[in-house]
């Protein structure tokens, strides 16, 4: 059944690593909460109580705005396959962006994606297993090119027109400061 742990373990950095899909739960003191899947290889467990990940291009930029207004993160992974578990991280993140220089030290851990928006570094205060009995057993096919495919045709200069129309505010109106210095 579920523990409440203060770290990530070696065997829970094991689990995560072999996941295909996490979810990324923000708030900010008001308007909508954000629950995001997030998949391709964009997640990196740093450390006990250290992770970053990679966020791509799309067609909001809730987390950022969120996260700016309020740095609290909670992500979550699902077994979909073999021994059922739930886990999630509880945290404070903060965002790093191309123009920054934690962002170039945290993308060489990623694959080079034309669609890079963002690298969200969480601190971690508390790890949660839950059973995840009721979570379905289902099989993984394989990762979606459709979104890198897009990016790619995209390049750069289209890549920033597209987060100059859809990524520089969230749902509710909150900047994201996408482009700010």
């Amino acid at each position: 059944m579920g523990k409440r742990l203060e770290h990530i373990s070696p065997e829970l950095a094991d689990f995560i690593q072999q996941q295909k899909i996490f979810f990324v739960g923000t708030a900010a003191e008001e308007g909508r909460v954000n629950i995001s899947p997030k998949g391709t290889d964009t997640f990196r467990v740093l450390g006990e109580n250290k992770i970053v990940w990679l966020n791509l291009t799309g067609s909001g930029n809730e987390t950022a705005a969120h996260l700016l207004k309020n740095n609290r993160m909670t992500i979550m992974f699902c077994a979909f396959e073999g021994k059922p578990m739930i886990l999630r991280l509880y945290g404070t993140a903060q965002i790093f962006h191309n123009r920054d220089e934690k962002f170039e030290e945290y993308f060489r851990l990623f694959q080079d994606f034309t669609g890079a928006r963002q690298i969200i570094e969480m601190d971690v205060d508390l790890v949660q297993t839950s059973c995840g009995f009721a979570v379905p057993l289902m099989d993984f096919k394989e990762e979606r090119t459709i979104l890198t495919n897009w990016a790619d045709k995209q390049g750069e200069e289209g890549i920033k027109n597209y987060w100059a129309e859809k990524n520089v505010k969230s749902i509710d109106g909150f900047e994201t400061k996408i482009f700010d210095e």
